[in-house]
């Protein structure tokens, strides 16, 4: 009666599993439209051809090492549960050493599946931050290297409990990754973006140009899609689902996530009225993300008003942010760097408001150990993919677009040029 007890907890957190690592993955979908939303029309088959192609690269690399050097230690997938191998009695002695007090969590699969979604998600940061001027195939590049080791590496040190370089054990609280995640992939994305440079014409002795999307409606349509994801991101991360708690727990997960989300937006709107007169809708939109970036890092424990205040907090961070890159002359055509890292770094401190284990020391110990490993490794290798092959694309296929120059079609071929 124990087994058939367990195996029926076993099989809800496994299905509940799986379908909240669906939601994350359709973000994936969310990203290719926003990013496709805001870039100009020239360069779109581009940046949607990197979305197609960085998650299954993720999803590739995670396989072949990501996981196991998150959390196994190997080089190669192994010990994943099958259908042929599944036992109640070893998968419950499994996971009591895994730290889940003896409860059947779900299988092994289930988890590299929800785990890899996360990977693609980090990575996607990326591709909006050097959009319309990085080489297609140099930005794969680096998805190999970044999805294969620097993401697993300091998910190691984090939700895999190793010791940094052997040294040190951090005391870090991320429930569903604004800094193992988020600030992970803006840390990789703002290296790349110091060595590639602006775009040409954006800063001019005249001042900072802008360059406005060609698809704002599909922008707006990639931020509902992300939002929705979002649920499936923080509730999944909860790891299961069985007990009157811990679906209680999901419950205020998707509560918290929504009000932030919502929080956020507003903030955003109003500090863009209030600094340039005006409603403008892409610092909405990059509110409402920035919201769900910055409750992220623990959207359990907060009341809804809370989650709301942080939310809000990060919408009015989103727009001071984007335009101090803007003056520091980093361009970045969706704000990914801002909404990911700046608010993701503030989500890292907002659990100091609502958990009262965290630190603040461990807090920003995991934050600057997150920073610098990301970074310097990120650094490196975008250094030696512009050493080797070069990043950037040139001048003329930077004016043409670069959907011709690398994809070889337009995604508006009906569109005649003036």
């Amino acid at each position: 009666m124990e087994n058939n007890v367990y195996e029926l907890q076993f099989a809800l957190n496994t299905f509940y599993f799986l379908v909240m690592g669906a939601l994350v993955m359709w973000m994936a979908a969310g990203f290719a439209m926003l990013e496709a939303g805001l870039v100009r029309a020239k360069n779109t088959t581009e940046i949607l051809t990197k979305n197609v192609a960085l998650y299954a690269v993720a999803c590739t690399m995670y396989l072949i090492c990501g996981y196991q050097l998150m959390y196994g230690g190997g080089w190669f997938l192994s010990g994943v549960d099958t259908v042929a191998n599944l036992d109640v009695a070893a998968t419950l002695a499994q996971n009591a050493e895994n730290g889940f007090d003896g409860d059947a969590v779900y299988a092994g699969a289930s988890d590299f599946f929800f785990q890899v979604v996360f990977v693609a998600t980090a990575m996607s940061i990326v591709s909006g931050a050097v959009a319309e001027r990085m080489r297609l195939w140099a930005f794969l590049a680096f998805a190999v290297v970044m999805t294969g080791f620097i993401y697993p590496i300091e998910g190691a040190w984090t939700w895999g409990g190793a010791k940094v370089f052997g040294m040190y054990e951090l005391s870090y609280s991320d429930y569903a990754g604004s800094g193992i995640v988020h600030l992970a992939g803006a840390t990789a994305a703002l290296a790349g973006v110091l060595l590639l440079g602006p775009r040409k014409g954006k800063y001019t002795a005249g001042g900072i140009q802008p360059i406005p999307g060609a698809n704002l409606p599909l922008a707006t349509l990639g931020t509902f899609i992300l939002w929705v994801g979002w649920f499936g991101f923080n509730g999944g991360s909860t790891l299961k689902l069985g007990g009157i708690a811990v679906a209680n727990e999901v419950a205020y997960v998707f509560l918290n996530t929504n009000a932030a989300a919502a929080g956020g937006l507003i903030a955003a709107l109003i500090t863009a009225r209030l600094m340039f007169g005006k409603a403008d809708l892409t610092m909405a939109l990059n509110g409402a993300l920035a919201g769900l970036v910055a409750i992220t890092a623990e959207p359990a424990d907060p009341t809804a008003l809370l989650a709301t205040v942080i939310g809000a907090i990060g919408g009015v961070l989103v727009v001071l942010s984007i335009v101090t890159l803007d003056r520091l002359k980093i361009d970045d055509p969706v704000g990914a760097i801002s909404v990911h890292g700046v608010v993701g770094i503030w989500g890292i401190f907002a659990v100091l408001l609502s958990d009262a284990e965290a630190t603040f020391m461990g807090q920003l110990i995991g934050c600057l150990t997150i920073f610098v490993w990301v970074f310097v490794a990120s650094l490196i290798v975008w250094g030696i993919l512009k050493a080797v092959m070069g990043i950037r694309v040139s001048e003329e296929e930077e004016y043409e677009g670069v959907d011709l120059g690398e994809c070889g079609l337009e995604a508006y071929p009906e569109f005649v040029r003036t």
